[in-house]
C-alpha cells in the first residue's frame, strides 16, 4: 500500500510541474506526448494524475507514523527506568 501511495505521490508532482509549465511557458508536457490536449489518451493521463491527486490527499489527514509513537514512548521509558548498575539482585 505505501508503494501505491508513492507512485500517487509522483503522479501528483509530476501534474503539478506540468502545470507549472503550462503557466511559465505555455507548454502542456502531456498534450504534446499525447498528441493534443482532446486525445483519448491525454484525458486519460489527465484522469490518472486527477486521481492521484486525490490519493495524496490522504497525506493531509494522515496520522502519525507508530515509529514516531514508539520512539516517544521508548524515551519515556528509558527517563523512568532506574539505570543498569541500580539494579540490585538478590
Amino acid at each position: 500500500m505505501e508503494a501505491f501511495r508513492k507512485i500517487a505521490l509522483a503522479l501528483t508532482i509530476i501534474g503539478a510541474l506540468n502545470w507549472g509549465l503550462e503557466a511559465l511557458m505555455g507548454f502542456d508536457v502531456v498534450a504534446d506526448l499525447a498528441g493534443g490536449r482532446d486525445t483519448l489518451i491525454a484525458r486519460i493521463i489527465y484522469g490518472i494524475i486527477a486521481l492521484a491527486g486525490l490519493v495524496s490527499l490522504s497525506y493531509l489527514f494522515k496520522d502519525e507514523p507508530e515509529r514516531h509513537q514508539r520512539v516517544e514512548q521508548d524515551e519515556y521509558e528509558w527517563q523512568t527506568r532506574p539505570p543498569a548498575g541500580m539494579m540490585e539482585e538478590k
